[in-house]
Formats: structure tokens, sequence, C-alpha cells
């Protein structure tokens, strides 16, 4: 085998090891899960809001305790300088005394101090030294501490709190110089104790902010999961059942498990699933009806365009095969108009041509020219005029005559059987009122909600794409009007139209 073959082959093994849908290991590996949604909201839950509570909580713990240590610091500072203030005051008896009686009257009620067991109590002159001490070991003893000649030099009473550099221990100390009354200094009342009890107060009320903090956020964070697990389990189940209608499982239903926002959310999804199942199975038994609707005039128009094609019909046949064909396009013809309208309204082409227009006298031609048609099919149109004066308003007159001649055909198909259609034209306040009614069956109760929306034919075998009532509505509502449609006292149907006067 030839060198460039041999290259051509490592390339290739190459290329195929690169390649990651082929690498083995990279097979193996498991995918990673992308994070859902909900998780998100806990992420960002705990990421805010209860690291905000713990962040709160520590600095009130960390302020209740820094103030409960100054607190207790600040009453060891008052409790020492009290005594010192008392001892001081008793040593004024002896300052008319002589110096070195006095001196010596100092130095004995140091050794004997009564509250040695709380407290030591130092007798200390002017370079520094212990002259006396109520624990009685002194020898060769030197306060290191700066708080003596600060005393000394300003004469008033010096705290420090620190640690004794003798013997490394925490201390607190208040120091009053006492001034004999020729202005001499006898010496340093000096009141030392330690701060171990004070520190160990403190760091156990540390302990128990601590302790405090991590139960507040403990009890946050549990209650946080409890009330997440109470809204987000429905959250999810909520999203699951939405995506399921997305995916066109039109009709699912949530189960409401909580009388709240959440139930409420689960109450208008589950009837939005509804009226999507109503909508789709409406839109299905339209489309079926349209099919139906347009394929009935073509099949007529087929059949007798054969039939005429071929030659052998008579004079009469003809006729009669020329009607049917101009009736069936008429036919097809409104339907398709009906379907633009439609379509126009749906994506927001529907407009309306206002002017000024006198309704009364288009709407008595109608019905002189509807009337007439009517007749052939043994229906009688009686028409109601009133004697009061209706004004011209500003309206679309071509699609009142459609509202009009809509509803006047709908009364001809589903209440012919009662063989006669009343219509009349009012003033009513400020709207002028136009009502027709049948004879017929009229509508059953539990339909009259919906014998507006679009696609519903209810009950109702007539032919029809369902849809009319629905433009007709549309239509009266952009004149700022209302359509109503109900049953009349003894029987049919009556449909009122309302049409503001303007003012």
């Amino acid at each position: 085998m030839s060198e460039p073959e041999n290259e051509k082959k490592k390339l290739k093994k190459q290329k195929k090891n690169k390649d990651p849908l082929k690498d083995p290991k990279q097979k193996d590996q498991p995918k990673k899960k992308q994070k859902k949604g909900m998780d998100g909201i806990r992420q960002r839950w705990f990421k805010n809001i209860l690291s905000l509570v713990a962040a709160v909580v520590i600095i009130a713990g960390i302020a209740f305790t820094l103030a409960n240590g100054m607190y207790t610091y600040s009453a060891m500072r008052s409790g020492l300088e009290a005594e010192a203030n008392t001892t001081t005051a008793f040593l004024r008896n002896y300052l008319d005394l002589d110096f070195n009686e006095c001196y010596s009257s100092c130095v004995l009620l140091v050794r004997n101090y009564e509250n040695k067991d709380k407290l030591e109590l130092q007798f200390v002159d002017e370079q520094g030294n212990v002259v006396a001490s109520s624990y009685g070991l002194f020898a060769d003893e030197r306060v290191e501490t700066n708080e003596i000649s600060e005393a000394l030099s300003t004469r008033s009473t010096v705290y420090f709190v620190g640690r004794n550099p003798a013997t490394d221990e925490r201390i607190m100390s208040v120091s009053t110089p006492l001034i004999y009354s020729d202005g001499r200094v006898i010496g340093v009342l000096r009141f030392v104790t330690a701060t171990r009890t004070a520190d160990r107060y403190i760091l156990l009320t540390l302990l128990v902010a601590l302790g405090f903090v991590a139960t507040v956020v403990l009890i946050v964070y549990l209650s946080s999961r409890l009330y997440f697990k109470s809204i987000l389990v429905p959250v999810s189940e909520i999203t699951e059942t939405a995506k399921r209608i997305a995916s066109g499982s039109y009709g699912v239903q949530i189960q409401k498990k909580f009388d709240d926002e959440i139930g409420e959310l689960a109450d208008t999804i589950n009837d939005m699933s509804n009226k999507i199942s109503q909508t789709e199975r409406m839109q299905s038994e339209f489309v079926s009806s349209v099919s139906h609707e347009l394929r009935t005039p073509l099949t007529a128009i087929t059949g007798w365009g054969e039939t005429l094609m071929e030659g052998d019909a008579g004079p009469e046949e003809t006729k009669r095969g020329i009607t049917i064909i101009l009736r069936e396009a008429k036919r097809l013809t409104s339907m398709v108009e009906e379907l633009l309208e439609f379509t126009r309204m749906q994506d927001g082409r529907f407009t309306l041509n206002v002017r000024q227009c006198d309704l009364r006298a288009d709407f008595e031609d109608m019905i002189f020219m509807y009337g007439s048609r009517l007749k052939q099919e043994g229906i009688e149109l009686e028409y109601h005029d009133s004697d009061e004066d209706i004004p011209e308003i500003s309206c679309d007159p071509e699609r009142m005559r459609q509202v009009f001649l809509n509803i006047l055909d709908n009364a001809a198909k589903h209440g012919g059987e009662g063989k006669k259609i009343t219509a009349e034209m009012r003033r009513e306040g400020n709207e002028i009122v136009t009502r027709i009614r049948d004879f017929g069956p009229g509508i059953p109760v539990e339909e009259l909600p919906h014998v507006k929306k679009k696609f519903y034919k209810g009950s109702s075998k007539v032919r029809g794409s369902g849809i009319g009532l629905a433009v007709c509505e549309e239509i009266v509502t952009m004149h700022g009007g209302k359509l109503d449609i109900g049953n009349a006292e003894g029987g049919g149907c009556i449909v009122t139209v309302r049409l503001p006067i303007e003012a």
C-alpha cells in the first residue's frame, strides 16, 4: 500500500475519533438536566429573601450582643466608680490629720477592705508602686498600666479596660487620686476586678444570639420549603396541564385544591380549556357545515351544467336549470361574502363607512323588497309603522342593511313555519330600537346565551355557517349599539337592535 493512501486512512481515523456523535466516551456521559422554571423561582427566593432575612437576623444578633457587652461593661464601670466615690468620701474624714497619719489610715483601710472577695483595692504611690492591697500580696508590685499617671496628672478618676501586663488577665480598673488638704497627693486608690465573668456572660449572650439566629433562619427555611411546596407543586401541575392544552389536549381539567389565587388560576385555565375545546368543536362543526353547504349548491350547479351541456333538455327544463344555477350561485356568493366578512372581523380589517342617513327610510325600503320575496315562500312580512319622528343618525347604511337582512333571513329560515314575521322601528329615549319577530318554535332556553357566538348553530338543522349573528353583533357594537336575542311572549323569537342617537 502506498504512503499517500496510509496518510488518508490516518486522517479518516482521526476525524472519526473527533466526531462527538461517534465517541463512545461522550455517548456514556449523562445529559445535563435543564433547570426547571419552578427551581429557578425557589432558588431566587432562597437567594434573595432568605439571604436578606438571614442578614437582618445576624445583624440584629450582633447588634444585640454588642449592646449587651457595652451595657455589661458600663454597669461594671459604674459599680467601680460608685465604690471609688464612696471610699474616697469616707477617707476625706482623715484629711484633717497629719499627712503621715492620713497616709497610714489609707494603708490600713486598704488592708481591711470589706469587699475584697468581689474586687481588689490597691493603694498606689506617685511612682506607680503598690503600697497596700486588699489581697495582701504586693511585694515589688508595680502598676504597669498608664491610668495611674493619667489620674495623677488630671487629678480625676480614670478607668482602664485591658490586659494586666503582669498576669495577662483582662481587667477593669478605676483609679482615684487622694489629695491632701494642702494640695499634695497622698496616693491613688485603685479598684481592680477581672472581666472574665463579664466576658463569659457576653460570650454566653453571643452564643444564645447565634442560636437564636440559626433557629430563626432554620424556621424561615423550613417554612419557606413548606410554603413553596404548597405553591410550586400546584403551579407545576397547572404548568403541565397548560402544556398539554397547548399541545392540543383541549378540554383537559386541573384538579382544584385550594380556594385562593392558585385555585382561581386553576378555574381560569379550566374555563379556558373548556372554551378552547368548545371553540375547536364548533370550528370542526363549522368546517363540516360549510363543506356541506358549499357542496350542495356546487352539486346542483355541476349537475344542471352537465345536463344543459348535453343539449337534450327542452325549453322549460333549460329555464328551470338556469334558474337553479343562478339561485345556487347567489347562495354561494352570499356564503363567500359572509366568510370574507368574518375573516375581516377576525384580523381587524372590518371597518365602517359612516355617514348621515335616514335609517327608517332604508329599513322600510328593505322591508318592502324582502317582503315581496317572502310572499313567494308563503310568509307574510308585516311592518308596524310609527308616527314618531326618528332623526337621521351617523352610521354605515350598507352594514346596517346587512344586519337587518341577516336577521330577516334567520327569521324566515328558523321561524318560517309560523308563516309570519313582524318588523318595527321606533324611537325610545335616545335610542332607535328595531324589533324583528318570527312566530316559529323559538330558541331553546339553554341555547340563548350562545346563539351570537361564532360557529354556534345549536340544535337547528337549518343550513347556515353559524357566523352570521356574530358578524351582526360586531357591526352593531361598532356603532355603539346592542343586539339582543330572546323568545317572545306567545312563541317565536324576537331580535332587538338598539342604536344610540347622537346628542
